[in-house]
């Protein structure tokens, strides 16, 4: 085997590792809101639980995995290849020492004047006395997760580098499992149990800092605290991560926007909208996420060498294989939404009516899947060409119009929390278009001849996929009658005979295990 197929096979097998933890971290996380609707339903609690942790979740990817990383990693690694080992220790002190200053300085802030913040990030709650109170204590229980959270970020960062990717890919599943441990075995110890889950994101941030810790020690690169503002490698890290906290403050800002809605609509529409959301992200990650992570480098490297027909070959394999499993999988969520929710969270304090209300607004966000796993595709074209800014203004654009939508479906029309799903999805739809439009106009993208009838061939695959699930429902009319046992044998049954339905006809129109192997 050659050096250039060795180096292929290893980065194959790294990127399967982290996928492998991925999709193990967000089976985790379905058991998460399981335990957590179990216990709370999709009452008062659980909503000002949901949209108070999303508060330090939004700055950790926007501060520290999202903008820090893009921006440590590449200066980390010019100082690993081309300084001593005691600069390269000098940097880690020091970025360690700035970045934990900062996040501790924001967290006791936003601690002291939780009120305010929570008046400006869910407005509904403010002006509810009970809420406002549960929702103060909330923060100021789960902020402090991201100063620890945020050096996770940091040691993985630098982990990452050294090809260690094991740890910081399997570090989220201790963040599940600190939540439903605190939702299974300490509700009892608390007056509300929301605030044992609440204790339990807190503990989730130790115990994924100590497990970071470890491997470190090992690579003797545990920081120590220094400080000098004039240090050339941390000015670069700084200017690097400008364009990043712009560009993933637009992202934020959007997620931001939806809880604040979210907020001021009725009791339990926060967390219906959390969870159906929660179930989109599953073909999301687990695809388009994966997908986007495994182009970027070979687009990049294929842009580096100015092999235009490389580039092209690759961008269009990726856009073909979103479509191949986000149009089935925007099908199957459809028509099995109802089963779904109710296998997974029909039970305990989360009521029938709560899983109507979860499967509207899952069945809303179907008809945005597409857009939202191809938008991460296309975003890596422009990166690919470094250029970040084109995303940025499309962003923009989607936030824009995620606010107009919001106010027109969820409260002029009244469909309530379905309507902030329905805002997205046409954001999303509308920036998919753009996107294309502005690869193709630029010749970033140029779509092979067959495009059409490839796309033709996944919807008449689709369309058989909608006839054979149209049948199991009728054959199958009282789901949720059945115990749990006979629900999920007979969910996988329906799942096992549409994806034989869909690829035995995309066989037939001439896919086969090939095109996955590229």
């Amino acid at each position: 085997m050659d050096s250039s197929q060795s180096q292929k096979t290893k980065t194959s097998l790294k990127t399967l590792v982290v996928s492998f933890w991925t999709f193990i971290s967000r089976i985790f996380g379905v058991l998460r809101d399981i335990a957590t609707t179990y216990i709370l339903g999709a009452g008062v609690a659980h909503d000002v639980f949901v949209v108070m942790l999303k508060i330090p979740n939004l700055f950790r990817r926007l501060v520290a995995e999202g903008a820090f990383s893009q921006a440590f990693i590449p200066v980390f690694t010019e100082y690993k290849n081309n300084q001593s080992k005691e600069e390269l220790k000098k940097l880690i002190d020091l970025t360690f020492t700035a970045i934990s200053s900062l996040v501790l300085f924001l967290c006791i802030l936003f601690m002291i004047f939780a009120p305010i913040v929570v008046f400006i990030f869910a407005p509904g709650f403010y002006f509810d006395p009970e809420k406002k109170i549960l929702a103060i204590e909330i923060l100021r229980i789960t902020f402090p997760y991201l100063f620890f959270v945020s050096l996770v970020a940091f040691f993985g960062s630098i982990l990452n580098s050294f090809s260690l990717f094991s740890i910081p890919a399997a570090t989220p599943i201790a963040f599940n499992l600190s939540i439903i441990i605190g939702a299974i075995f300490f509700t009892d110890y608390f007056e509300l149990p929301v605030l044992a889950i609440a204790w339990g994101v807190f503990a989730a941030g130790l115990i994924q800092f100590f497990i970071n810790i470890i491997p470190i020690l090992k690579l003797k690169l545990f920081p120590k605290l220094k400080l000098d503002f004039n240090h050339p490698g941390l000015k670069k890290i700084s200017i690097l991560m400008l364009p990043g906290i712009l560009s993933g403050g637009i992202i934020q800002i959007n997620i931001l926007i939806d809880t604040i809605f979210a907020s001021l609509l009725q009791t339990g529409s926060p967390t219906w909208l959390y969870l159906s959301d929660r179930l989109i992200q599953l073909p999301l990650g687990i695809f388009a996420i994966a997908a986007a992570t495994v182009i970027l480098p070979a687009l990049s490297n294929a842009a580096a060498l100015k092999n235009d027909l490389e580039f092209n070959e690759k961008f269009n394999w990726a856009l073909k294989f979103i479509f191949i499993v986000g149009i089935p999988s925007s099908v199957g969520l459809y028509f099995l939404s109802s089963e779904i929710i109710s296998i997974l969270f029909l039970r305990g304090e989360f009521s029938i009516s709560d899983a109507l209300m979860t499967s509207y607004s899952l069945k809303a966000f179907c008809f945005g899947l597409i857009a939202f796993m191809a938008i991460k595709i296309l975003n890596v074209g422009f990166f690919a060409r470094q250029d970040p800014k084109t995303p940025m203004y499309v962003a923009l654009i989607s936030l824009i119009l995620n606010v107009i939508f919001n106010w027109i479906f969820a409260f002029k029309f009244g469909y309530g929390h379905v309507g902030l799903a329905i805002g997205s999805v046409i954001a999303a739809i509308v920036s998919f278009f753009i996107l294309s439009f502005i690869l193709i106009k630029r010749s970033i993208l140029t779509l092979e001849e067959d495009s059409v009838i490839f796309l033709l061939k996944i919807i008449i695959s689709s369309l058989g996929l909608f006839f054979g699930l149209v049948g199991f429902q009728t054959l199958f009319p009282n789901f949720s009658d059945w115990s749990l046992l006979i629900q999920i044998f007979n969910l996988l049954l329906i799942i096992f005979f549409g994806a034989f339905i869909y690829f035995g006809l995309m066989f037939v129109f001439g896919l086969r295990m090939s095109f996955f192997k590229n």
